[in-house]
C-alpha cells in the first residue's frame, strides 16, 4: 500500500475517515436524526413491494440465513451485505425518500442501509453510526455535484455517486485510514452504475440501483480494510468517473467548503410520493387552485415551466403502465395532486389510471423555462400557467417546494409521515413503529446498536 501522505490522499477521503460526531455542529446532528426517521418510514413503506421482495428473496438466498443484521420490517436477519442490499431496495420504491437538490441525489437510500447493517454487525455505538452516515451524505452529495448535469441526463446519480457514499459510510465504521478510504473510493467508483433507460419500459431497475450501490460500496470498504487497492484518482483520472460519465464535471465541488459547508442539512424531504422533479409544479398548481378556488373541471390546460432535467427524466413517460412509472409522469402527478390536494401512496395505487386522472393528465405539458433551468439544480422553482375553461390565464409560482430546507418539515410532520408510510407498507403495529421512531430521535446516545424494531 502506498505510504500515507497529505499529498497522495484526497481531502474527501481524509474527511470521511477522520470525521467525528463531536466535529459536527448540533444543527447538522439534528438534521441527520430527522433524515434517519424519514428514511425509516420509507424503508417500511417499500419492503412489501414486488421488486423489493424479489431482491430480498435473492439476498436471503445468498445467506447466511441467520446473522446480526436486520432486514427491516421482517423477522429475517442476515449478513451486512445482504441486509444492506434488501434495505436499500426497500428505501427507494415508495418515492418518499429524501433528495439533495444540488446533486440530484437521494442519500438516505444508499447511506443508511449499509451503515446500519455494518453497525449492527460490529456492535458500533449510535454515535459512530450517525457520524458514518453524515460522512456518507457529505461525500455522496459532493460527488453528485462534481459529476454535474450532463451525468444525470444518462446516469441515475443515486446509483453512481451513491456507491461512493456507501463506501464512505461503511469505511468510516470500519475505521479505515485516509489512504484506505481513498482505495475504497477507487473500488466503489469502478463499480458505480445506474442508467435511466429503465423508465421507458417501467422496468424495476431503480430498486436494483440502490441495492447495488449499497452492497458495492460496502464491498469496496471491506476490501480496502483488507489491503485491496483501488484507483487513486477515480474522480478526475484520464479514465476515471468524470472522463466516462460527465462532460461538465467540476472537481472543485468535491472539496467545496469541506468541513465548513455542511451539505447534509441542505437535503430536502419529499412530501408527494413521486419523482422530485414533479413536486415544484404540483405545489404551484395547488397554489393556483387554492387561490382561485378551482375544481379540476375548471382546468382546460396546465403548462409546467421546467428545467431540462425534468424533461430528460419525465419526458419519456407519456402513458404510464405501472404505479411506479406513473410517479415519473408529470401529468399523472399533477392530476392526482389536483384531485386530492396531495399525491400520496394510496392515491397512486388506486387512481393513477382512473378516468378523471387520465383526462387531466392529458391536459398537462412541459416547456423549458430559462429562469427555472438556470436556477437548477441549486433551486427547484415551480412555475405553472393554467388555462381555465372559461378563458382565464392564471399563473402559479413556488420558489421552495414543501420539504426543501427553506420550507422544511417539522419533527411532528416527519414522524407523522413515517407512521403513515409504515402503515402503508407493513403490518407492524403502530405502537411498535412509534416506539422505534422515538428511539431513533436519540440514537446517537445508544451505546451499542441493535435491531431498530426489537
Amino acid at each position: 500500500m502506498q505510504q500515507e501522505t497529505a499529498a497522495t490522499t484526497h481531502p474527501l477521503a481524509q474527511f470521511a475517515a477522520t470525521l467525528r460526531w463531536s466535529d459536527i455542529p448540533p444543527e447538522v446532528q439534528r438534521k441527520a436524526e430527522d433524515l434517519l426517521v424519514d428514511w425509516f418510514g420509507s424503508v417500511l413503506a417499500g419492503q412489501s413491494a414486488r421488486p423489493v421482495r424479489s431482491i430480498t428473496r435473492f439476498a436471503l438466498s445468498q445467506g447466511p440465513a441467520l446473522g446480526a443484521c436486520e432486514v427491516i420490517g421482517q423477522s429475517a436477519s442476515t449478513s451486512p451485505m445482504m441486509a444492506a442490499m434488501a434495505n436499500a431496495a426497500a428505501s427507494h420504491v415508495a418515492e418518499q425518500d429524501d433528495v439533495h437538490n444540488g446533486s440530484v441525489f437521494h442519500p438516505a437510500a444508499v447511506v443508511f442501509p449499509p451503515a446500519l447493517a455494518v453497525a449492527q454487525s460490529i456492535g458500533a455505538s449510535g454515535e459512530q453510526f450517525m457520524a458514518a452516515c453524515v460522512a456518507g451524505y457529505e461525500v455522496g452529495i459532493r460527488v453528485g455535484e462534481f459529476l454535474g448535469r450532463s451525468h444525470y441526463k444518462i446516469f441515475h446519480t443515486t446509483g453512481t455517486a451513491g456507491t461512493i457514499a456507501a463506501a464512505a459510510a461503511v469505511g468510516h465504521l470500519l475505521e479505515l485510514t485516509p489512504q484506505q478510504m481513498q482505495h475504497a473510493f477507487g473500488s466503489a467508483g469502478t463499480q458505480a452504475a445506474g442508467l435511466w433507460e429503465f423508465l421507458r419500459t417501467a422496468a424495476d431497475s431503480k430498486q436494483l440501483h440502490t441495492a447495488h450501490a449499497a452492497s458495492a460500496g460496502l464491498t469496496a470498504a471491506y476490501l480496502a480494510k483488507d489491503g485491496f487497492t483501488g484507483a487513486q484518482d477515480i474522480f478526475t483520472g484520464p479514465q476515471g468517473m468524470a472522463a466516462g460519465m460527465s462532460t461538465d464535471s467540476n472537481p472543485g465541488r468535491l472539496v467545496d467548503g469541506l468541513g465548513t459547508r455542511w451539505a447534509t442539512p441542505e437535503t430536502s424531504f419529499k412530501w408527494h410520493a413521486s419523482c422530485r422533479h414533479t413536486h415544484p409544479a404540483a405545489d404551484a398548481l395547488l397554489q393556483v387552485m387554492q387561490q382561485n378556488q378551482l375544481k379540476i373541471s375548471d382546468i382546460a390546460q396546465v403548462t409546467c415551466h421546467v428545467h431540462q432535467g425534468a424533461i430528460d427524466v419525465l419526458g419519456p413517460v407519456v402513458s404510464p403502465a405501472t404505479v411506479h412509472q406513473s410517479k415519473f409522469s408529470m401529468g399523472t402527478v399533477l392530476a392526482i395532486a389536483a384531485r386530492f390536494g396531495h399525491a400520496g401512496l394510496t392515491e397512486f395505487d388506486e387512481q393513477f389510471l382512473a378516468p378523471d386522472t387520465v383526462t387531466l393528465r392529458d391536459k398537462v405539458r412541459m416547456v423549458l423555462d430559462e429562469e427555472v433551468d438556470t436556477a437548477y439544480p441549486q433551486r427547484w422553482i415551480g412555475k405553472v400557467t393554467v388555462q381555465t375553461v372559461d378563458g382565464r390565464t392564471l399563473h402559479g409560482r413556488v420558489d421552495e417546494p414543501k420539504g426543501d430546507p427553506g420550507n422544511t418539515l417539522s419533527r411532528e410532520e416527519i414522524e407523522g409521515k413515517a407512521l403513515r408510510l409504515a402503515a402503508y407498507g407493513s403490518d407492524i403495529p403502530e405502537d411498535k413503529v412509534r416506539a422505534a421512531v422515538q428511539s431513533l430521535w436519540s440514537i446517537a446516545k445508544t451505546p451499542r446498536l441493535g435491531r431498530l424494531l426489537d
